[in-house]
């Protein structure tokens, strides 16, 4: 009777044994796959910050040139219409 009681604790030691090493695997491949995930957003961000300097930087580089080549005036006369 006793072995019977030693065989069902060591089979239920060895099932709880196995749902843990489940959960530690599939919580890693959780980890790995937000650090991807990290790392993508990172390069995006990135990305995005130097897109947004260059245009800064135009946008700079053309108000700089339009205060010393002002624009042509639209103000007083009407477009020309050929016909």
């Amino acid at each position: 009777m006793r072995m019977y009681v030693i065989l069902v604790l060591a089979a239920l030691l060895v099932l709880g044994v196995s749902c843990v090493a489940a959960y530690l695997h599939k919580a890693r491949q959780r980890a790995r796959k937000r650090q991807a995930v990290a790392a993508r957003l990172d390069a995006v961000v990135a990305q995005a910050e130097r897109e947004h300097r260059d245009r800064k930087a135009a946008a700079q580089a053309s108000a700089a040139l339009t205060t010393v080549l002002p624009a042509i005036p639209q103000g007083e006369r009407t477009p020309r219409r050929v016909a």
